[in-house]
C-alpha cells in the first residue's frame, strides 16, 4: 500500500496476503483525492473512513492533515494493519474502531466535515448504504460524503447529489449537505 500525497506521501506498507479487502486502487485513489481538493481544503477537518479495508484511504486524510480520522473496520486481520500503520506513522489523531459499519452507522452521534464509504461490491445493504448516511446523525452543515461502487449502482436520484467519478471500474458517487439543511 502507498500513500499517494501529503505529509506521509510516499511511504509504502506491506499488506499482509491474508487481507480480505478490495482496497482501492492507486489511480483511483490519487484521482478522487484531486476532485476533493477542488472541491474542500481537508486540512484541520474530521474524516471517517467506512469499510476502512488496509485504511489507505485514512492515511491519505491523515496525510493530508486532516485534524482527526475515524476508520471502522469489522475483520480483525484489516483492523489490525490499519492499528499498525498508524502507530509506525505515530498518528495520535486517528481512531480505529472495529466494529460493524451498520451499527456505528445507527448510533454514532459525532458529526463529521468527509464520510467516505467504501464498501464490499457485492454487499447486499450496499444499495441502501448512501441513504442510511444520509439520513443519519453524523452530518453536519457542508459534510462532503463519497461512496465507492461498481458501475451496477445508480446513486444519482438521492438527495443531495453532486456528481458521478467513473476510474476504470471503480466508480465514486458524491453527495454534499447543503450549508443551511443539516
Amino acid at each position: 500500500m502507498r500513500i499517494i500525497s501529503g505529509k506521509y506521501g510516499r511511504r509504502r506498507f506491506y499488506v499482509p496476503t491474508n487481507i480480505t479487502a478490495r482496497p482501492t486502487t492507486d489511480m483511483a485513489r490519487e484521482n478522487i483525492f484531486n476532485v476533493l481538493g477542488n472541491l474542500i481544503d481537508l486540512e484541520g477537518l474530521t474524516a471517517l473512513d467506512l469499510f476502512a479495508g488496509t485504511g489507505a484511504i485514512s492515511f491519505e486524510f491523515l496525510s493530508r492533515e486532516c485534524a482527526a480520522v475515524t476508520s471502522v473496520e469489522k475483520a480483525s486481520t484489516q483492523f489490525n494493519f490499519i492499528k499498525k500503520v498508524s502507530s509506525q506513522l505515530g498518528c495520535d489523531n486517528h481512531t480505529i474502531i472495529k466494529g460493524d459499519v451498520f451499527r456505528f452507522i445507527g448510533s454514532c452521534q459525532q458529526k463529521f466535515d468527509v464520510i467516505f464509504a467504501d464498501p464490499p461490491y457485492d454487499l447486499p445493504q450496499l444499495p441502501d448504504l448512501p441513504r442510511m448516511i444520509l439520513e443519519s446523525k453524523m452530518l453536519k452543515p457542508g459534510t462532503l460524503i463519497i461512496v465507492e461502487h461498481s458501475k451496477a449502482n445508480d446513486f444519482s436520484a438521492l438527495p443531495h447529489f453532486v456528481q458521478h467519478r467513473n476510474y476504470g471500474k471503480v466508480n465514486f458517487t458524491l453527495f454534499q449537505i447543503p450549508e443551511e439543511d443539516a
